[in-house]
C-alpha cells in the first residue's frame, strides 16, 4: 500500500493552530504518514516540527508569486493538502489552483481555527476570500459550531465540526511550591492570569478598565498578562499612567506553571473558538472568567463564569465575586476538570483527521 503523504500549511500560526499542527504532525508520522509542514521559519524554532518527524519547508506569510510557487512545489505529489486558518487556506488554494481559483485534483482540507473582525472595504474583501477558500476545500473543519455555520453560509461543500484539543502541557507543573507566585510578586495577594498575544481583539483594554476597579480591594490583586504583540507599548503606558496593578511579562515558556499558581484566569477576548488558555485553565482546575463569545460557551459549559465582551463592569464584578468566594472557586475548579474530561484526546483528534484523509483519498 502506498504511503500517504500530506502537506500541512500554516500562515501566521496562532498558538492554538501551531500547537495543533505540531501534535497532528507527530501523530500522523507515528501512524506511518509522510508529513511536510509549510510555515514561516520562526514557527519551526518555536514548535519543532522537525522534531515531530515532519519535513519542514519555510514559507513566508505572503501571497506573492514567489511564495505561492514555493508552496506549489512543496505540494507536488501530496495526497492531501491541509491548511490551518484562513490566510493559510488562501495561500494553499492559490498554490493548488490550475487557473484562477480553480481547484486542482489534490484533495484540499481547511481547518478554520478563528475568525477576523474587520469592517468596511476590508470586511468585504475578507468575506470574498472566505467564500472562495471554503468553496475550494473538499472539507472544511470548523473548531466551533459558529465557524461551521459560517463556512456553510459562505458556500462550503462539506463543513464539519472538528474540535481541536490543544495538547496537554509536557512541562512539569508545580502547583503548591509558591515559586511562581513569589517570582511574580503575589505571595500575599490574589493572582490573576491572562495569556495571549497583545493585539486588538484580545480585550486587554477592557481588562485594564476592570483592573481599575480591583485596585480598591484589600489585598490588591495582581493581574499578570503573558504574551507579546504590537499593543505592548500602549498597554504599558496606560498601566504606568493609571498606576494599575498589572504586569506584562512577555512570552513565557512556563505558562502552565504560572497559570497553575493563579487564583483566577481571565479571558477577555472579542472572539475565541477553542481557546488554549481556557483549555489549560480548566485542566489545571483554575477558576476561569471568560467572555461569552464564539466557541467559548460550548467549550467550557458550566465550568466557568461567562460575561459579555467589552463589559468592564461585568468582568470586574465576576472576578471580584470569585475572589470573595473560595467555595465557588473550589466548585469551578472541580467542574473544570470534569469538563476537560469530555474533550477529545490528542489521539482522537488525530484519528478523526486521518479518517477525513482516508475518505478523500479512497473516493
Amino acid at each position: 500500500m502506498t504511503q500517504l503523504r500530506t502537506v500541512q500549511v500554516l500562515g501566521g500560526g496562532s498558538a492554538g493552530s501551531s500547537a495543533h499542527v505540531r501534535s497532528l504532525a507527530a501523530g500522523l508520522v507515528a501512524r506511518g504518514v509522510r508529513v511536510t509542514v509549510c510555515a514561516p521559519a520562526h514557527l519551526d524554532r518555536e514548535y519543532d516540527f522537525l522534531g515531530a518527524g515532519a519535513h519542514f519547508v519555510p514559507v513566508p506569510r505572503r501571497n506573492d508569486p514567489a511564495t505561492v510557487a514555493l508552496l506549489r512545489n512543496a505540494c507536488i505529489g501530496a495526497d492531501v493538502v491541509h491548511a490551518h486558518g484562513l490566510h493559510a487556506g488562501v495561500r494553499a488554494t492559490l498554490a493548488l489552483a490550475c487557473g484562477a481559483w480553480t481547484p486542482s485534483s489534490t484533495p484540499f482540507v481547511m481547518t478554520w481555527h478563528a475568525r477576523s473582525h474587520v469592517d468596511g472595504a476590508r470586511g468585504g474583501l475578507l468575506r470574498l476570500l472566505e467564500r472562495r477558500t471554503v468553496r475550494a476545500a473538499a472539507v472544511v473543519l470548523g473548531t466551533s459550531s459558529e465557524l461551521v455555520d459560517r463556512a456553510r453560509r459562505r458556500g462550503a461543500r462539506d463543513a464539519r465540526l472538528a474540535p481541536v484539543t490543544v495538547p496537554v502541557s509536557r512541562a512539569p507543573v508545580c502547583l503548591h511550591d509558591g515559586k511562581a507566585r513569589a517570582e511574580l510578586g503575589a505571595v500575599d495577594r490574589p493572582l490573576l492570569m491572562a495569556v495571549g498575544s497583545l493585539v486588538p481583539g484580545r480585550g486587554y483594554g477592557t481588562l485594564l478598565d476592570a483592573a481599575r476597579v480591583w485596585r480598591a480591594r484589600d489585598p490588591q490583586p495582581l493581574l499578570v498578562i503573558a504574551g507579546e504583540g504590537r499593543e505592548r507599548a500602549a498597554l504599558q503606558r496606560r498601566i504606568e499612567d493609571e498606576g494599575l496593578p498589572v504586569r506584562l511579562v512577555g512570552r513565557r515558556e512556563d505558562v502552565a506553571e504560572l497559570l497553575a499558581a493563579a487564583d483566577v484566569a481571565v479571558l477577555p477576548s472579542r472572539w475565541e473558538a477553542r481557546s488554549p488558555l481556557a483549555q489549560e485553565a480548566l485542566r489545571l482546575g483554575v477558576p476561569l472568567v471568560a467572555t461569552a463569545v464564539g466557541g467559548v460557551p460550548e467549550l467550557v459549559g458550566d465550568a466557568a463564569e461567562l460575561v459579555p465582551y467589552g463589559d468592564a463592569e461585568a468582568l470586574a464584578a465576576a472576578v471580584s465575586a470569585l475572589l470573595s468566594d473560595p467555595d465557588r472557586r473550589s466548585d469551578l475548579a472541580a467542574a473544570g476538570r470534569v469538563q476537560a474530561g469530555t474533550w477529545p484526546t490528542e489521539d482522537e483528534t488525530i484519528a478523526h483527521v486521518l479518517s477525513v484523509y482516508d475518505e478523500l483519498t479512497t473516493r
